[in-house]
């Protein structure tokens, strides 16, 4: 890349990040009531991440061979001990992912 590439990808970058920072306080300002359907995403999207997260760890797992999937059962059934203990969605996925690094590098 030549400097004057550089220099432009780098000034792109700060405009995107700018933007993504301060376009919400532009958009919803203090004085204004938040739109519904902003607050019904704010409820349904981190349950719908967590969700799409399972969906996605799981794709692959195959009950059929090799460890038949307990180590995954075994770190699904840790995140919601944790989860439900805690209520802390970060000490959940976590603990679940220490649990299935340990099962799979010692146990299975």
């Amino acid at each position: 890349m030549t400097l004057t590439q550089r220099m432009i990808t780098i000034l792109m970058v700060v405009i995107g990040t700018m933007m993504t920072r301060f376009l919400p306080f532009l958009l919803f300002p203090a004085g204004k009531p938040t739109p519904k359907y902003i607050q019904y995403l704010g409820k349904v999207l981190p349950s719908a991440v967590f969700g799409l997260l399972v969906v996605y760890c799981l794709k692959d797992v195959s009950v059929l061979n090799g460890s038949h999937g307990l180590p995954e059962l075994i770190a699904i059934a840790v995140v919601v001990g944790l989860h439900y203990w805690k209520r802390q969605m970060l000490l959940s996925i976590a603990g679940g992912t220490i649990c299935y690094m340990l099962l799979v590098q010692f146990v299975f």
